[in-house]
Parts: C-alpha cells; structure tokens; sequence
C-alpha cells in the first residue's frame, strides 16, 4: 500500500489547493464575465464562507491540532460548497444569509438598502436578479418613478 497509502494519508494536501482554491478561482472569474448574478451569488458566499472557515481555523489551530482529521473534515466541507452537484455555498446564502440580510433589512440597520427601503415586503417576494433590476431602477429614475410603475401594474392588475 505504498503510493496508495501515502496518497490516501496526503489526500487533502493532493486534492485540497484544487478544492478549495483553483476552481473556486476559476469560477469566480467565469461568474464575473456571465451576465447573470446567481453564479456571482454562488462563488460571492463561497469566498465569504471560506474566510470564515479559514479564520476559525487561524483562531483554533492549537486545538484542531489534536484533531488528525480536521484537514479532511475542511476538504468535504469546501467540496460540499464548491461542488457543482451539491451548491452548498447557494444552500447556505438561500437558508441562512438570505434571512439575516432580510432582518436585518426590516430593521433599517442597512444603509446599502435606503432606496429599495419603502418597499421590503415587495422585494423579499423577488428573486435576487428582480430585486437587483429595482434597485438599479431606483437608483437611475428615483423612487417616484418606480411608486408610477407599481401603481400602473395595481391599476392593470384590477382590470383583469
């Protein structure tokens, strides 16, 4: 079991710079150039969540010391929100950081959000890309121009 079983002992080393850190890379990169904002959202919370991870690990390296698997508990983690198949990376910004951004949000603690801020309920019922186009709408024609759009779709919406 030579190769095999220094390749097995070595494996987060072999395959976890890879993982965790060229094809996130890459595709990140591929997310900037494509139109759409679900990729950025993907590899944005990717990088979020594995600064966290990495500064967890810089905070407890005395202690994970003793723990011999850590290394190859952190490589099914990244591949968990890397991997294409699993997008744990979206699972967790969809379940969780969705929900705290919206909190915090509702509670006006998010200066970001001042021109989309008269319209929270309206906003968490869109996908991310329809919030993003109202925000831009917003910020380029003013909030009355967009209170005229509503309230002509209102209006239309009654007709039918």
């Amino acid at each position: 079991m030579g190769v095999v079983g220094t390749m097995a002992r070595h494996l987060d080393t072999i395959v976890g710079p890879g993982v965790m850190l060229l094809y996130p890379l890459y595709a990140s990169m591929r997310a900037i150039e494509s139109p759409s904002t679900l990729d950025d959202q993907q590899w944005l919370t990717y990088w979020v969540l594995y600064s966290f991870l990495t500064l967890f690990e810089l905070s407890f390296y005395k202690v994970l010391a003793w723990f011999p698997l850590w290394s190859l508990v952190k490589l099914v983690i990244c591949m968990w929100l890397v991997l294409p198949m699993f997008n744990g990376a979206a699972y967790i910004y969809e379940n969780y950081a969705r929900k705290c951004l919206k909190n915090i949000q509702t509670l006006g603690f998010d200066p970001s959000s001042s021109s989309s801020s008269k319209y929270p309920e309206v906003l968490q019922m869109m996908t991310f890309d329809a919030r993003k186009a109202v925000e831009r709408y917003i910020d380029a024609y003013g909030p009355e121009s967009f209170e005229r759009v509503v309230k002509a779709a209102e209006k239309e919406a009654r007709k039918h």
